[in-house]
């Protein structure tokens, strides 16, 4: 599936409903990682049920363990195309018997793709087809190549429009779940932080408290690259691989379980609470520069 304008050229593929890629076509750049395995095989997945791991990889709902995979089942399942134009596409993923034996809920998935100048507008939309109420946590997870092969993190800054500074938290290392008693602080410079390989030596670091609006990937001058915008995400999280040349941004709505988390799915902290028949929407925004 191309979508594509004067400004840029946007792949998806119905695999997981997942950009495959976005082409700067003035700059003639390629501004989302291709998927190179030997770093990360992925390019933009969406996360759902469940952003990051659960505790003991299960879920508990009303008495019952469901083994969880992390980042949740959603980015390797086909969805299918219900409607796509040159600059829209939407896309639907429907529980199934199979969905089942690891998430019990009725849903119904759609992920709508709106491009528009040099910005690609995601929308996700969970249904819930229940008789009862669901709990699902939702995030995005899209991975932004360097510009220039020979580019690493240190040519690189972050910028957070209007922050002076961010709080964030780490992953327990053994199980790959939240440590929320301790936070630690992260210091801007005009808004800004320097991307290094050391930022990452304790895998993602996760912002909780809906700190983050916006963010941009900016050279090492503060020239704006690309940036992400999105609004009513509670939880984030800016991730890489060791000397990968790519770093993601991912709003996140809810998040991994916290170390030691057993309690019942809606018992978790920051779950999302579907009723029956009611609808969930979020949407965020790439912009190239």
């Amino acid at each position: 599936m191309r979508l594509e304008n004067d400004f840029l050229c946007v792949e998806i593929a119905e695999h997981g409903a997942e950009v495959t890629r976005i082409y700067d076509k003035q700059n003639e750049t390629d501004v989302l990682w291709e998927g190179n395995p030997e770093f990360w095989k992925r390019h933009s997945p969406v996360l759902f049920p469940n952003v990051g791991k659960t505790y003991q990889n299960v879920i508990r709902a009303n008495g019952v363990e469901y083994p969880t995979v992390q980042h949740g089942f959603a980015r390797d399942k086909d969805f299918f195309c219900i409607n796509a134009t040159s600059n829209t596409a939407f896309f639907m993923l429907c529980s199934s018997e199979e969905t089942k034996k690891v998430y019990p809920y009725d849903f119904t998935l759609f992920i709508n793709y709106y491009l528009h100048g040099k910005e690609l507008t995601v929308e996700w939309v969970v249904k819930n087809d229940s008789k009862e109420t669901i709990y699902f946590t939702i995030g995005a997870h899209p991975a932004f190549r360097f510009a220039k092969p020979e580019e690493k993190k240190a040519d690189y800054v972050l910028k957070f429009p209007g922050k002076e500074k961010l709080e964030y938290i780490l992953l327990d290392p053994q199980t790959g779940t939240g440590v929320p008693e301790k936070v630690y602080t992260m210091e801007l410079e005009n808004e800004m932080y320097p991307l290094s390989e050391e930022m990452f030596a304790h895998d993602a670091r996760v912002f909780d408290h809906t700190q983050i609006e916006e963010a941009w990937i900016c050279k090492k001058d503060g020239t704006p690259y690309v940036g992400l915008r999105s609004k009513d995400f509670p939880n984030y999280g800016i991730w890489s691989v060791k000397d990968a040349p790519f770093v993601c941004l991912e709003p996140w709505a809810g998040r991994c379980d916290n170390v030691g988390f057993t309690g019942d799915i809606s018992e978790k902290a920051g779950i999302n609470k579907l009723d029956s028949g009611r609808q969930f929407t979020r949407n965020y925004t790439i912009v190239v520069a």
